[in-house]
């Protein structure tokens, strides 16, 4: 077996907060994903699929924010961005720069110096566990995000017909 060059930073953590650019190819550099007309890309099924895995990721992970993301003929560009304060238990919405305030659900008496529990001002969902959650929460690193975009984007693809979809091993960063 030859000997393969690490394409990650040795000692390097890649589960802390951070912005990362990622680009993914499909094995052999096979153009499934669509093509490219009048300059814009026309995403096939098999594209649609990567786009929407994309933003499952964002909704499966509350520590991660994705930025620019484009699917291309056979590879895809993204930014992820692990950001751990961006944590919120129980909705998706980030609330770092968000006022909240305590008020009791039952009667809506605001409690802000009682600290029993907090409430999203804007959901109206019990945040008293966010800050014990959101410490508790186990930060994947790039390599398992990208893991699991890779894997459910294949099982999908596998699914509407395409039994032989592979990516490229691993993924620049």
């Amino acid at each position: 077996m030859h000997n393969r060059k690490p394409n990650r930073m040795r000692e390097y953590d890649y589960s802390q907060d951070n912005l990362y650019f990622v680009t993914s190819c499909v094995e052999k550099r096979v153009c499934c994903f669509g093509e490219i007309i009048s300059g814009k890309m026309g995403l096939s099924e098999y594209g649609k699929i990567a786009e929407k895995q994309w933003h499952w990721l964002g909704e499966q992970y509350p520590y991660i924010k994705l930025h620019e993301f484009v699917v291309m003929p056979n590879h895809i560009h993204g930014i992820i961005e692990i950001n751990r304060s961006i944590i919120d238990v129980g909705t998706d919405r980030d609330l770092s720069d968000n006022d909240e305030f305590r008020v009791d659900v039952g009667t809506g008496r605001d409690l802000s110096v009682n600290d029993e529990f907090r409430v999203d001002v804007g959901t109206g969902r019990d945040l008293s566990l966010h800050h014990d959650l959101s410490q508790q929460q186990k930060i994947k690193s790039l390599s398992e995000l990208m893991g699991a975009y890779k894997t459910t984007t294949s099982k999908k693809i596998h699914l509407i017909g395409n039994k032989t979809f592979a990516w490229q091993r691993s993924f620049h960063d």
